[in-house]
């Protein structure tokens, strides 16, 4: 067995490994209707002129299904927090009382349900594209090998090895997909 065939395909599993997590990151970012502190990963706030997240910068949680609660670790920071959820242009309209900042999470609207369902879906496209470079990359690699003296035969198995791995990918990537359109469309 060719160290380079190994090394190619174990490279390979990490990357299509952070592909399904890239997808599982995006999918949970989703708004399903439900208020997540998940749903404000990624704001930064100015903190004190350092770019901060916002989840180190303030306590979230959510007090209801409804409701998001912000609330700063320092209360000169509530503005900072609007600001940035303003900027984030995430639909949501933050709220603040002087002591937290709270988002209500409107219900969703029918149409707006399909559009999640689109976006949800054009993440698992871009992650079974990552996996299909991926299988091209470890193709590349036994054909490269297979032209170097490594038995033709053992090369078409191997071919056939990343050809499986490559679809039990993508059944996972649908079975995602499927749970999360499940998840936005249910009222």
């Amino acid at each position: 067995m060719s160290d380079s065939i190994d090394e190619a395909f174990s490279l390979g599993r990490r990357n299509m490994d952070k592909a399904i997590d890239h997808l599982k990151d995006e999918l949970f970012k989703l708004r399903t209707g439900k208020a997540s502190p998940a749903m404000l990963n990624g704001i930064i706030v100015d903190y004190y002129g350092t770019p901060t997240p916002l989840n180190q910068a303030a306590n979230l949680s959510t007090p209801d299904s409804k409701t998001i609660s912000i609330q700063p670790w320092d209360k000169k920071l509530l503005s900072s927090i609007e600001q940035a959820i303003f900027a984030a242009n995430l639909g949501l309209t933050p709220m603040n009382d002087g002591e937290f900042v709270r988002i209500t999470i409107p219900p969703l609207t029918e149409e707006r349900r399909k559009d999640l369902v689109k976006v949800a879906k054009s993440h698992s496209e871009d992650a079974k594209v990552s996996i299909r470079n991926e299988r091209q990359k470890m193709i590349q690699i036994i054909k490269s090998e297979v032209k170097d003296g490594f038995p033709e035969d053992q090369g078409k198995r191997k071919e056939a090895e990343v050809q499986n791995i490559v679809k039990a990918y993508g059944e996972s990537i649908n079975k995602l997909i499927e749970i999360k359109e499940v998840e936005i469309m249910t009222v």
